[in-house]
């Protein structure tokens, strides 16, 4: 089944007020993921999007998420074929506008130092650049652009706790992007 592809651009979504989305990476199932921990669920019942920045692993996970909302997911080094030909097909690289935030996602961003110089390069024209791969939580503006990993809200590896992040959208702005403890 092809999951909707939220057309959230444009003036009409303003008018609609903030858009909530909630956005995953390294769900790694399903040695870690068995299903939706309840403490994510809980905040993907009020998501109008998920994004799901990669290592999904499985396709069951991303059928699962699109119950509650449209999802956006990219690839990452744990994806087989499976996951990138689900819906429509998940691209290593994904580009949209949410709200009228230009929004780029990626799994690997590549090493630490000079990685919002890196973004800032490799997606120029986008104000939100989600990814994943290092589970290490992280939010972080520059110049206008802000990157964003959630970490991982079932292998938290060396972090206090399991994370996704809840990012709010509204007029072509990021509003506010946090990251929530759910373990």
């Amino acid at each position: 089944m092809t999951p909707p592809r939220p057309t959230a651009a444009g003036p009409w979504w303003d008018m609609m007020g903030p858009m909530r989305v909630v956005v995953l990476s390294d769900t790694h199932a399903p040695r870690r993921w068995k299903s939706c921990p309840e403490r994510v669920a809980e905040h993907l019942r009020t998501a109008d999007v998920i994004l799901h920045a990669g290592d999904v692993c499985t396709p069951d996970v991303l059928d699962e998420l699109a119950a509650f909302a449209p999802v956006y997911a990219v690839v990452g080094n744990n994806d087989g074929p499976e996951v990138a030909e689900w819906g429509s097909g998940v691209p290593e690289v994904l580009e949209t506008t949410l709200a009228g935030v230009r929004v780029a996602m990626v799994h690997d961003s590549g090493q630490a130092t000079g990685r919002m110089a890196r973004m800032r390069r490799r997606f120029p024209n986008a104000d939100l650049v989600v990814f994943g791969h290092s589970h290490i939580p992280l939010t972080q503006t520059e110049d206008g652009v802000r990157i964003f990993n959630p970490g991982s809200p079932t292998d938290r590896r060396r972090q206090p706790h399991g994370t996704i992040g809840i990012v709010v959208l509204q007029r072509g702005r990021v509003k506010d992007a946090s990251i929530v403890p759910v373990t």
